[in-house]
């Protein structure tokens, strides 16, 4: 039986954590933080999963890989600078492990790979992601991923992904796409990756309808970290393991 330590319990991830960790039979709770929470009390737990701020999961991060855990990252917010700051703290800490997972979501995984590979067929792409209000961050932490994944599957092809012109109103550009945002009452997540040719347009969606999405990610991340080494990004690199 695994046990976790869930840090944000209070938030509506984390009391998804929670319903999931009480549900599972494999699972067990072995603490649950909130604000307040000292993160000494995640000590001694077979995983900790982090559901926090954008602002605090560095320090969640670097607590739990310092102590020696295994970390299961569900905070948006971690770009590549950051990503290397863990991986410099865990050379030193080998005994720990970091799981950095943009979206626990197995369908948006699937999108995000489907985009990969439509990228390498056309030069023009933008992607569109819509969130509840409540979200704090923009672009959210799947939009940047996936934007990654087509530069990356685009590397050695000739043409750009967009003309080298500051069009503010286009979004933020990242590794070349760029990302529009949304944040609304009545949303949950949703994602639309739009590639352009001269001809054709074609549309990869993807939409959560409640949070609940998420569940069956978060259980395979939990029981993948437990035997995992040095940083692992992604909910493919959990399923493909």
């Amino acid at each position: 039986m695994i046990s976790v330590s869930v840090v944000g319990a209070t938030g509506r991830m984390g009391q998804l954590a929670l319903e999931l960790i009480d549900a599972d039979a494999n699972l067990k709770l072995h603490s649950a933080l909130n604000s307040s929470s000292s993160l000494d009390q995640m000590l001694g737990a077979d995983v900790v999963i982090d559901f926090t701020l954008p602002e605090v999961s560095p320090t969640v991060v670097e607590f739990a890989i310092s102590s020696g855990m295994k970390v299961v990252v569900g905070t948006s917010g971690w770009s590549e600078l950051k990503l290397m700051e863990v991986k410099k703290l865990l050379s030193v800490n080998p005994e720990a492990a970091a799981v950095v997972i943009p979206n626990f979501s197995i369908g948006s995984m699937l999108g995000t790979q489907f985009a990969a590979m439509a990228a390498k067929y056309f030069d023009q792409v933008e992607i569109i992601e819509a969130h509840h209000a409540g979200k704090v961050d923009s672009p959210s932490g799947t939009a940047v991923r996936t934007a990654e994944q087509i530069a990356h599957a685009r590397q050695g092809l000739p043409s750009r992904l967009i003309p080298g012109v500051d069009q503010a109103a286009r979004g933020e550009v990242i590794a070349g796409v760029p990302i529009h945002s949304v944040r609304l009452a009545g949303i949950s997540a949703k994602q639309d990756v739009v590639f352009g040719a001269s001809d054709e347009t074609l549309t990869i969606s993807h939409n959560v309808l409640t949070h609940r999405a998420y569940s069956n990610g978060i259980r395979l991340a939990l029981e993948f970290a437990v035997g995992a080494k040095g940083l692992t990004i992604g909910l493919d690199q959990v399923v493909n393991s």
